[in-house]
């Protein structure tokens, strides 16, 4: 029994997944056409992500900092152990863009959906990395806000240990002097590991909206790196303490 309710579980969670985003997608399509109402586009997407934790009766535990600013834009970075990290980002306050890799196009439907609402890199390629560099700085200064994942990837063996951070977004919050709020997504490597068997594990979930970080208040970006990767680091040892 204990390996047949995960299996059942997750089957039903990949049909509401599927299910669910058939539907809002024509919804989608129309945010994408009609110029000006990617904004539209993407507050569905919000709307969609909380009702999936909804719908597969998964309840997400979340803080969010009381010094984060509305209509204010930000950097979020946060930690990347599960593909169940990207649904739970919706749960972000305001109009957010990802910043994702460029495989993720090649998706039916949902890559034509990314693509067009989102940032998408080609980090081997230095015309795709300058370009994406382009489009993240045009979306801040609209005005809205960026999630990245720092690690540039699901590549740790041994969460919820992270990898090293990599320079690109904190290259960026120096140049721009836009705040960055370490994000931590606790308990999803639990939930579905990235392990292959996309085994989705029933278990609460959790996630945390730190207080931003001021650019301006570090001398360096290692500096502002290392305090990111501190401040999440830290917080997944302290809630993963007893798991």
């Amino acid at each position: 029994m204990n390996k047949l309710f995960p299996r059942l579980y997750s089957i039903y969670a990949a049909l509401i997944f599927t299910l669910s985003f058939l539907l809002i997608f024509p919804f989608i399509l129309i945010c994408i056409w009609i110029p000006g109402w990617n904004k539209y586009g993407r507050k569905i997407n919000r709307y969609w992500a909380r009702g999936y934790f909804l719908c597969i009766f998964l309840p997400v535990e979340f803080e969010k900092s009381e010094k984060i600013e509305k209509n204010k834009p930000y950097i979020y970075l946060a930690n990347h152990f599960s593909y169940l990290d990207i649904a739970m980002m919706g749960f972000i306050p305001g109009d957010v863009l990802f910043v994702g890799k460029a495989s993720i196009r090649k998706a039916p439907l949902f890559g034509y959906y990314f693509k067009n609402l989102h940032i998408a890199v080609d980090r081997d390629r230095l015309r795709s990395r300058a370009e994406t560099m382009k489009q993240t700085d045009q979306a801040l200064e609209n005005g809205s806000s960026v999630i990245i994942f720092p690690e540039g990837g699901i590549f740790t063996k041994n969460p919820p240990q992270m990898i090293p951070f990599k320079n690109g977004a904190f290259r960026m919050a120096k140049d721009k002097q836009i705040p960055i709020i370490p994000v931590t997504l606790s308990y999803n490597h639990l939930i579905l590991p990235d392990d292959g068997k996309l085994l989705v594990h029933w278990r609460p979930a959790k996630m945390i909206l730190h207080e931003p970080l001021m650019p301006e208040s570090f001398d360096s970006e290692k500096a502002l790196k290392e305090k990111c990767f501190q401040v999440i680091q830290t917080q997944l040892e302290l809630d993963n303490l007893n798991t």
